[in-house]
């Protein structure tokens, strides 16, 4: 099952989130199966506020271990964190 998880980072925390991003980046190589996409936010000048995370997951709380299990989270980063079930419709240029 999809859940698209959205991450919003705690103000003023882009030093917290690029020391925390090898960590993050081996999580998620480590779990590349269950990836279906996954990217920063950004904000209004470019810079990373957050993250976005669509997983494949078997239920909800399979997501939220995977959302607690993020080095990010670990570390504290997110101010909040929404976890909700997700249809894909189109990818690729293609309806799914």
């Amino acid at each position: 099952m999809l859940f698209a998880i959205t991450c919003t980072d705690k103000p003023a925390s882009l030093a917290l989130r690029m020391a925390s991003r090898p960590a993050h980046l081996a999580y998620l190589e480590a779990n590349l199966a269950r990836l279906v996409l996954v990217g920063p936010v950004l904000d209004p000048e470019g810079k990373p506020c957050g993250s976005l995370l669509v997983v494949d997951v078997a239920d909800r709380a399979a997501a939220e271990s995977f959302a607690a299990g993020d080095p990010y989270a670990q570390a504290g980063l997110f101010e909040s964190a929404v976890i909700r079930p997700f249809r894909l419709v189109f990818k690729d240029g293609a309806t799914v």
